[in-house]
């Protein structure tokens, strides 16, 4: 069973709320890990979880997961995220977003959504009919548009940087770069990599999204899944599909010098960093890389600008280099080096966001 309220400070969630409105269907849950550094932000992912306690467990790891991105991504943002649970292709519906959207205004502004895994900017509009609190609307609507697109350029930086430590050259011409998922984000990301230069490697679960890149890269290699493409020849090993891709298995056999991707939660299990580590592989913390995305939709809230925005995106590569570098110098892995830079801001910020201003 998860344990809600954790097991160590790190692990405590301010809040958790359990959604359900019969008439529509909905069913989710709104994890808030803190707002030490100001209201939680965070997606919404709609997916059909094969039980409650599946849903919570990934919506606290998820929520987590956002207050160290916020943090190292230099947003004044707690960390939140919110799980709607079911099929988005059967069971979406303006009904249901609504009905999801009253219950984040009913929070009152203590965490504000955006898209994720099965919900996209139209959706966040249906949403927002109900509530202030969401990003990530379309363009029409004043919003960003998709986040996939700085997401993907975000995780190119870390790539980039990652490169640089291991090649001595922030390019990936030549290289051979592994896409696992190219949905949202893994297809944006084999177009930047293509025009670096990188030869690219596929898979997906969906014929129809390699489909879609193989339209636009016919020369794109494509294999069965992600264990035929940890065997493989390649240099980089990007997961963009869903978490737990480093499992034991895959790292044994990963034959890249380097793991750098979009997918929230690649480590299996906390001891597969270290196996990384002992293999040799340089890991470029997820939660570093793939913050373009919150980079994009938090952008928002201040009236949305795409320079403005990209160009912090594009600090990812220093914020990726500086934490490389703490993790040879105090001899950790660069997660923790990661973990330990995030922590110190929510915990000197934070301090500061507790002298009080008045009413």
């Amino acid at each position: 069973m998860t344990d809600v309220f954790g097991t160590s400070h790190k692990d405590v969630h301010e809040q958790v709320v359990f959604c359900a409105d019969e008439q529509s269907g909905l069913r989710a849950i709104i994890a808030i890990h803190n707002t030490q550094l100001g209201p939680a932000l965070g997606g919404t992912r709609f997916y059909p979880y094969e039980s409650e306690a599946a849903a919570l467990a990934d919506v606290l790891n998820l929520a987590k997961g956002m207050a160290y991105k916020n943090a190292l991504a230099g947003l004044d943002h707690g960390g939140g995220k919110a799980v709607i649970i079911g099929d988005p292709a059967t069971q979406k519906s303006e009904p249901l977003l609504r009905a999801y959207g009253r219950f984040i205004q009913s929070l009152g502004g203590r965490y504000i959504t955006a898209c994720d895994v099965g919900t996209y900017s139209p959706d966040m509009d249906i949403v927002a009919r109900e509530s202030r609190f969401v990003t990530g609307r379309t363009i029409e609507h004043g919003g960003a548009g998709d986040s996939s697109i700085l997401t993907s350029f975000g995780v190119f930086q870390g790539m980039r940087a990652s490169a640089e430590r291991v090649y001595g050259t922030p390019s990936l011409h030549g290289r051979r770069v592994g896409v696992e998922g190219v949905g949202k984000v893994g297809h944006r990301l084999v177009d930047l990599l293509r025009e670096d230069g990188a030869e690219v490697v596929v898979c997906d679960v969906s014929q129809e999204a390699i489909d879609r890149v193989r339209q636009r890269h016919p020369d794109v290699e494509v294999v069965a899944d992600a264990a035929a493409m940890a065997v493989s020849d390649i240099d980089v090993f990007a997961p963009c599909a869903l978490g737990g891709a480093l499992t034991d298995a895959v790292v044994e056999t990963l034959r890249a010098k380097i793991v750098c991707g979009a997918a929230n939660n690649q480590l299996a299990h906390p001891g597969v960093e270290k196996q990384l580590a002992d293999r040799g592989i340089l890991y470029a913390p997820d939660y570093v890389v793939n913050s373009g995305g919150v980079i994009q939709v938090a952008d928002e809230i201040e009236g949305f600008n795409m320079d403005r925005a990209r160009s912090r995106a594009a600090r990812i590569y220093d914020t990726t280099l500086k934490i490389f570098g703490i993790a040879a110098e105090e001899g950790v892995p660069p997660a923790a080096a990661a973990d330990r830079l995030a922590e110190r801001r929510m915990s000197e910020v934070g301090r500061i966001r507790g002298i009080w201003l008045g009413a």
